[in-house]
C-alpha cells in the first residue's frame, strides 16, 4: 500500500500561498493533528545548525507548527542533540546558545529550546531493537520521554549517508553523543596528545577501561566496548571519534539507530521535509555551499520511508546547478541524474531507504499529493 506524502512546490501568487501559510497547511493536510494529545509534550525535532551555517531551516516556518501544536492542546518544545565533534553544539549550554543565535528564540519560535540528551551528553535510555549491528540502542532521554514528535528536517547532501532527511534526522539526531560514535564506527576512541589528567574519562567509563599511564589517559582496547561515553565526558577534547567504516555498514548502522528511535513514538510521529537550499553537505558544517538544485518544495508525511523517498526523486528530477558543486566535478547536471552521488561518489544514501523499509519503518512506495 502507498503512503500518501503531501507536497507545496515554492511558487506564490497571493498572501495565502506564502511559505508559512504552507507549512501550516500540511500540516493539516498531512493529518498530523492525529499524534497529538491534549497535554502532550510534543518534542519538535530540529537542527539549529552549526555557527557559520545558513542552510538549516528558518525558524518562521517552526513556527507554524509550534503554533498548529498549541491549537491541538499539546506542549511544544524545539530540541536537538549534542554533536560527538567539538563544535558550537558539542555541549547542552553553547547548544542552546547557539540556537537563539541562529533565530529559534522563545520571541522568534514560540517553544522553549531543550537540548534532549542534557548539559554534557550523558541523558540516553537504552532501547531494545535487536538488529543486525545493534541489540540496543542509546536514545536521547528528552525525545524518549516525550509523548510525541514532529521530525522537520532540512533535506541535504551528506558526505557519509549521501543524503539526510527524515531517517537521518531519527538517526543522528535522536542519539546522545556515544549513540553517535557507534553509528559512525566499530573502532574504539583514541586518546590524542596534551591529556590533561582530569580524570573525567576515567571516571565516567563503564568497563573501567581507562587508565593513567605515563601521565596521560591509556584506553585498553580490549576491555573497550566503543561506547562513546568518554569522548563526551572529555572536555578538552583530547579524546578523539575514530570516523573510518565502511558505507553500507554505516548506513545500516544508522538506520538502526532511526529505528530505535522511531519505535519509541510509533503512531505518535509525523514528518516534514524542506527541499529548500539543498547544499551538498549536512548543516553541521559552519558554512553553507551554494544549493545543487533550484528550491523544490516542503513536503510532510506520516512515513519517514516514503516522505525521504519522495524528496530525493524531487531532486533528482530537477536541473543541477552549473555554479554547486556538481559543476565542480560536472556531473549530476542534468534531469534524473543522482546529484548526491555525484557530489559523494562513495555513498549511496538510497541504502537507507532500502534497509529502512525492510526494519518495517514504512515503504518506499508513496502517493505524491500536490498542494494547490
Amino acid at each position: 500500500m502507498k503512503a500518501k506524502v503531501y507536497f507545496y512546490n515554492m511558487r506564490a501568487k497571493r498572501r495565502s500561498q506564502n511559505l508559512p501559510s504552507k507549512v501550516a497547511k500540511l500540516f493539516d493536510a498531512a493529518g498530523f493533528e492525529k499524534i497529538i494529545a491534549q497535554n502532550d509534550l510534543v518534542a519538535i525535532k530540529i537542527h539549529f545548525g552549526e555557527k557559520g551555517n545558513t542552510g538549516y531551516i528558518n525558524p518562521v516556518f517552526v513556527r507554524q507548527v509550534v503554533e498548529k501544536v498549541k491549537n491541538k492542546g499539546g506542549k511544544p518544545f524545539l530540541t536537538d542533540t549534542n554533536t560527538l565533534y567539538k563544535g558550537s553544539r558539542s555541549n547542552g549550554v553553547d547548544h542552546v546558545v547557539n540556537a537563539i543565535e541562529n533565530g529559534f528564540a522563545y520571541a522568534v519560535a514560540g517553544a522553549p529550546v531543550i537540548i534532549a540528551d542534557g548539559i554534557v551528553s550523558k541523558d540516553s535510555v537504552e532501547v531494545k531493537i535487536a538488529k543486525k549491528h545493534f541489540d540496543t540502542v542509546k536514545i536521547a532521554s528528552g525525545i524518549f520521554y516525550a509523548n510525541s514528535m514532529i521530525v522537520m528536517s532540512h533535506f541535504k547532501g551528506h558526505e557519509t549517508a549521501g543524503f539526510g532527511g527524515a531517517i537521518k534526522n531519527l538517526a543522528m539526531g535522536c542519539a546522545p553523543a556515544a549513540g553517535k560514535q557507534q553509528q559512525h564506527s566499530t573502532l574504539k576512541p583514541v586518546v590524542g596528545e596534551k591529556c590533561r589528567r582530569c580524570l573525567s574519562c576515567i571516571n565516567n567509563c563503564p568497563e573501567n577501561a581507562i587508565s593513567l599511564v605515563d601521565g596521560s589517559a591509556y584506553i585498553d582496547p580490549e576491555k573497550c566496548i566503543g561506547c562513546g561515553e568518554c569522548i563526551s565526558m572529555c572536555y578538552f577534547g583530547v579524546i578523539k571519534p575514530q570516523w573510518k567504516s565502511d558505507n553500507r555498514e554505516f548506513i545500516e548502522r544508522m538506520t538502526e539507530y532511526a529505528y530505535g528511535a522511531f519505535i519509541t513514538k510509533k503512531g505518535k510521529i509525523a514528518f516534514m521535509n524542506f527541499v529548500i537550499n539543498v547544499t551538498p553537505l549536512c548543516d553541521c558544517a559552519p558554512w553553507s555551499d551554494a544549493p545543487l538544485v533550484p528550491d523544490v518544495g516542503i513536503l510532510a508525511s506520516l512515513d519517514p520511508v516514503a516522505i525521504d523517498q519522495a524528496s530525493y526523486d524531487l531532486v533528482i528530477r530537477q536541473c543541477g546547478h552549473r555554479n554547486s558543486a556538481l559543476g565542480d566535478v560536472n556531473k549530476g547536471l542534468e534531469p534524473g541524474e543522482d546529484k548526491f552521488s555525484a557530489v559523494h561518489p562513495e555513498t549511496n544514501g538510497l541504502l537507507q531507504l532500502e534497509y529502512a523499509e525492510e526494519l518495517g519503518m514504512g515503504t518506499r512506495e508513496y502517493e505524491l499529493v500536490e498542494l494547490n
